[in-house]
């Protein structure tokens, strides 16, 4: 682990910025913005960078962390086995641990092309859906695949098939001559083992992101969330974000929004067990059914878990799982002070990228106290996200609704840590789909409401890229 110093930062953007002409006040972050996530945030760097808990956390705390922490990385295994504590895998799963597709806490990647695809994606995984909604509002699972697509499968049952990932070259240039090249994935399937897919099914490629801050991010209260669609409404630009509406198992509520590629889930614990039930098929008792649709017997035959009693995980190991995921810290800025750095501040401002990606908050609490902690409340945080979703164009569009995100939207995704994710993932793919490789490729993705920013970028020299390159990787 690196110590990086305390330097305060005098502002992290402008108080004030243009949203089509018109003038959009934004809360003005002050004091140390190095430490993104107040008294929560670790000094960090390298492989671990994402897999501390909160710096406030009490002792007695620590250890429902290093609990939570053995079950988010151990592996899971089939059914019948000696132990039942960690049996009950599939019967179709694409990742046997939580830590599978968040290795080190970190962000998945899509396989890499030029490599071929032998090895199926893990940290990918594609959302399937049919046109409608189900009794909640969300989406339609499709009728012989069900609403995920699960590649992988215990003995003696079928995986459901393989993923298939080709891509197309998207070529573009600077407004300096500087040529680029973005690749486009095309997705598809092959070796379906239970018959045809529905031919009007929906595909929505899903990454799985760097898991830190979660519970700060979920004690952002509902009233500030708001303030951001009536500032952007007001403000008259083409930026004007929403809210998504969802339901959440836990509380047997509809809530906003907030984690998901297009904010389809609104709490850590409902984003915890589905995982679980979805990527591993493990049953818990908010998920208490497995995940095998009618057509596919094999599975349906299959051992369960837990000597056959759901859930397969029980109610206290959940527990402490969620409580590990909404206290793992944000780790603090680097090179605050650069002047590279704060010159690329001041074009992240000049095109309007702090629109969206609001820079701080004050933390409020969590829908669940039981499932969090108190030291993540009254933090002043950075975490550069409006939690909204957002048009971003038909170059990113998946097609697929889910609840009132529509096949255009995607969530805001916070920018703290993206600069560490080379030191713990080794790469550094990003977007929902891991398409673009490194902060530039993902600027230039953007179209919708963002392509007044992207424009403003593809305006700039090259060294202004690098600057604004070098400050958000700084976050």
């Amino acid at each position: 682990m690196t110590r990086v110093p305390r330097a305060a930062l005098a502002a992290s953007g402008l108080a004030v910025v243009l949203a089509g002409g018109a003038a959009l006040a934004l809360q003005a972050p002050s004091g140390d913005d190095t430490a993104v996530g107040g008294a929560t945030t670790v000094y960090a760097t390298g492989r671990n960078a994402f897999s501390f808990p909160s710096a406030n956390l009490p002792d007695a705390e620590r250890t429902r962390f290093a609990i939570g922490n053995s079950f988010f990385k151990r592996n899971w295994v089939q059914a019948p086995a000696s132990t039942r504590a960690r049996d009950g895998l599939g019967p179709h799963f694409i990742a046997r641990s939580c830590g599978g597709c968040h290795t080190q806490d970190g962000r998945g990647e899509p396989p890499d092309f030029k490599r071929g695809l032998s090895d199926q994606p893990v940290g990918l995984l594609l959302r399937l859906s049919v046109p409608g909604q189900d009794k909640a509002g969300g989406p339609l699972p499709e009728p012989v695949y069900g609403d995920q697509f699960l590649n992988f499968a215990v003995q003696g049952v079928q995986p459901e098939g393989r993923i298939t990932i080709r891509y197309e070259p998207v070529r573009g240039r600077f407004a300096d001559g500087t040529r680029y090249t973005l690749q486009r994935p095309v997705y598809g399937f092959a070796g379906l083992n239970y018959g045809p897919m529905a031919k009007d099914v929906m595909v929505s490629p899903r990454l799985a992101p760097q898991v830190i801050g979660m519970g700060l991010l979920e004690a952002i209260a509902d009233d500030d969330i708001l303030a951001n669609v009536r500032a952007q409404a007001e403000a008259g630009g083409p930026i004007r974000g929403q809210v998504n509406e969802v339901w959440d198992q836990p509380s047997q509520q509809m809530r906003i929004g907030r984690f998901g590629w297009k904010a389809n889930v609104a709490t850590v614990a409902h984003q915890t067990a589905g995982a679980f039930h979805g990527d591993m098929g493990i049953t818990s008792s908010l998920f208490p059914d497995e995940t095998c649709m009618p057509a596919q017997k094999d599975c349906l035959a299959a051992p369960r878990g837990a000597k056959g009693k759901a859930p397969e995980i029980d109610d206290k190991t959940f527990d402490e799982v969620v409580f590990y995921t909404a206290t793992l810290a944000p780790p603090a800025r680097r090179n605050a002070r650069d002047a590279q750095v704060l010159q690329g501040q001041q074009l992240f401002a000049q095109a309007q990228c702090a629109v969206c990606h609001r820079p701080s908050y004050r933390t409020a609490e969590g829908p669940f106290p039981r499932l969090t902690s108190k030291s993540l409340s009254g933090q002043t945080i950075y975490p550069y996200t409006d939690m909204l979703l957002h048009d971003m164009g038909e170059a990113l569009a998946d097609g697929r609704p889910d609840f009132k995100a529509s096949g255009q939207q995607w969530r805001t995704p916070p920018l703290w840590g993206i600069g560490l994710i080379r030191d713990v993932n080794s790469h550094q793919r990003l977007l929902h789909d891991g398409r673009a490789d490194g902060v530039l490729e993902a600027v230039l993705w953007h179209g919708g409401e963002a392509q007044a920013s992207r424009d403003a970028v593809l305006k700039f020299s090259a060294d202004e890229r690098a600057a604004l390159v070098k400050f958000v990787e700084s976050l």
